[in-house]
């Protein structure tokens, strides 16, 4: 099979590809036995019937497709993996006029992951804010913790914030009732803004028993993006009533005696939640630097797919239709071209941190092990509520465990820079990364403590 690789630009590459018809045997051979399985001849038992027959019966050039249509796919990798080219994309495969006994002709365009020089990654350098626990964070952990063993009283006043309100909505549009934006004995808590939008507002003053009517716009439905008249009815205000806050709490919430110990427990469970949020903005901080720093260009057709996986995921939500999703956008404030635009941007975002993180991975040659992405399977399935082995099935139908193992392999890689770059906090205090996101130390450390144990073992 000859081969030679033409390039259209940094992101594109075209093939153009001979195969000699005599490489072509085995794969003739293959396409007969299938065809003698489907064809009945006449003194054959299936499977039996001779070459020469079935051509007869289909045509040598029908013989002929099927097996280019076949052997096609199988030939293209073995040319996209001899000439180390690394594909991103779906190749457009131009086949020449089929001719029996002459050498098969075809060109393949397909996008290809675009040169990218990286920094020395020790030359980077990020400032995040520092890890400050306040106690106004402690207290609010114990509020929370005191909200969950409180009760629901009932208060004979008017709805304020932080209520507990039963409630019955209706809903019309220029004076027709809208089925889908009505409901009754709804449970609400008054300022949390997760219904419709001026209702606390509207009912703030309301006691059980009376009503409130206001204008919004309606954001699902068929009258999606559409200005609504909504009567809010209040049944039934409650208010929440805390424990009080004493050791004796402190022994029924939680497994300690005194409300002191209790405390410091939530003060360290917020320092540690502190430190995740830095760590986060640490990985944001690199990430963000590196894309502004490293140039290079995008493939069109990549960043096409993912604006259209991007917007797919609105359309397949309002069952595909228009008339929805243009209701919807109304609702957001946006155009069809600034949704346009803004996809576009997401999806360019996405495209670069992708083919970053995957140069990235080649440089320092990072590599997923078999427990890492179960982990991450694992992690997955929780975060779905779905058993891990269901998981496994769903991502092996849909063809996703080779970009789960992508995903690994980036953010793997993103740790390994973090590991080189010098992070310091607003109060100019250098931080310590390798408690998050490990180091070549670490590795080190680890090999060295791996190959003890097994000395250890083999003595």
């Amino acid at each position: 099979m000859k081969s030679t690789v033409e390039q259209l630009s940094p992101t594109r590459v075209k093939l153009n590809v001979e195969i000699a018809f005599e490489d072509l045997s085995g794969d003739f051979d293959r396409a007969y036995k299938s065809l003698a399985q489907q064809i009945r001849i006449p003194g054959f038992r299936p499977g039996k019937a001779p070459a020469k027959l079935i051509e007869a019966r289909v045509g040598r050039q029908a013989v002929l497709e099927q097996v280019v249509n076949d052997a096609l796919p199988g030939k293209y990798s073995e040319v996209i993996t001899e000439s180390d080219i690394k594909a991103i994309s779906q190749p457009e495969i131009d086949l020449a006029e089929l001719v029996y006994g002459e050498p098969v002709k075809f060109t393949a365009e397909v996008d290809v992951r675009p040169e990218i020089t990286l920094p020395e990654f020790s030359s980077i350098a990020v400032e995040v804010d520092p890890i400050e626990v306040a106690e106004a964070d402690v207290e609010t952990e114990l509020d929370n913790l005191r909200a969950r063993f409180g009760t629901l009283v009932g208060a004979d006043r008017g709805v304020t914030e932080g209520d507990f309100v039963s409630l019955d909505l209706s809903a019309t549009v220029d004076g027709e009732p809208v089925e889908d934006a009505s409901t009754e004995g709804l449970s609400h808590e008054v300022g949390s803004d997760t219904l419709i939008e001026g209702l606390d507002e509207a009912i703030e003053g309301v006691k059980a028993g009376e009503s409130a009517t206001f204008t919004s716009k309606l954001v699902a439905g068929d009258h999606a993006g559409q200005e609504a008249e909504i009567t809010a009815t209040v049944n039934s205000v409650k208010v929440r009533e805390l424990p009080e806050l004493d050791d004796e709490f402190a022994q029924m919430a939680s497994e300690f005696d005194t409300v002191d110990e209790l405390r410091d427990s939530l003060r360290e469970r917020v320092s540690e939640g502190k430190k995740y949020e830095q760590a986060g903005a640490i990985r944001d901080a690199v990430l963000e630097q590196l894309l502004e720093t490293v140039e290079f260009p995008l493939p069109e057709s990549v960043v096409t797919e993912e604006v259209e996986s991007v917007q797919h995921q609105l359309v397949h939500a309002l069952g595909h239709d228009d008339a929805q999703v243009d209701r919807f956008l109304e609702a957001q404030g946006k155009t069809r071209d600034e949704w346009n635009e803004e996809s576009k941007v997401e999806a360019e975002k996405s495209v670069r941190t992708q083919l970053l993180l995957d140069a990235i991975a080649d440089k320092v040659e990072v590599e997923v092990s078999q427990d890492e992405l179960t982990q991450q399977i694992l992690m997955q399935s929780q975060r779905y509520g779905i058993a891990p082995q269901e998981f496994i099935s769903q991502l092996q139908q849909a063809n996703q465990i080779g970009a789960l193992y992508a995903d690994v392999r980036r953010n793997k890689s993103l740790a390994e820079v973090i590991s080189d770059v010098t992070v310091t906090d607003t109060n100019g205090e250098t931080i310590d990364t390798k408690a998050f996101f490990g180091g070549a130390d670490d590795e080190a450390e680890d090999a060295e403590t791996g190959a003890d144990e097994t000395a250890d073992d083999d003595a």
